[in-house]
């Protein structure tokens, strides 16, 4: 009896410690998101950068320093729909798609947006 109360409570601490980690770790994607914001805004508004129809940043005019910022951005945003689609039981690729319609609406007019039929487009 003494093992299974052991047990129960090893998978309790387990689960608790996990929640944490998973809450630490999607503070931290957006903290770092939400620092990068201020340079994509900028990149957007020179028209340098657009949202594809995926959910991600394209470059759209080189060359551009920016690459790295761009490359983190994406990563950061591919990271964070794996996580929705396996919460959801979908795909990636089915939650960028799904969130580059949201992106669209709420862009500042002038943002390149790539439609579905993969013309880009100013807001």
């Amino acid at each position: 009896m003494k093992t299974r109360s052991n047990l129960m409570l090893c998978l309790l601490t387990t689960s608790l410690v996990f929640s944490f980690v998973t809450a630490a770790w999607a503070q931290d994607i957006k903290s770092r998101m939400r620092s990068r914001l201020p340079d994509i805004v900028a990149l957007k508004a020179e028209g340098v950068i657009g949202e594809n129809n995926q959910g991600y940043l394209t470059i759209l005019k080189a060359p551009t320093d920016k690459k790295a910022l761009i490359a983190a951005e994406n990563k950061d945003r591919r990271t964070v729909y794996n996580a929705i689609a396996k919460k959801q039981g979908t795909t990636p690729a089915l939650v960028g798609q799904r969130r580059a319609l949201q992106i669209a609406k709420k862009a500042d007019p002038g943002t390149m947006i790539q439609g579905e039929d993969g013309q880009w487009r100013a807001k």
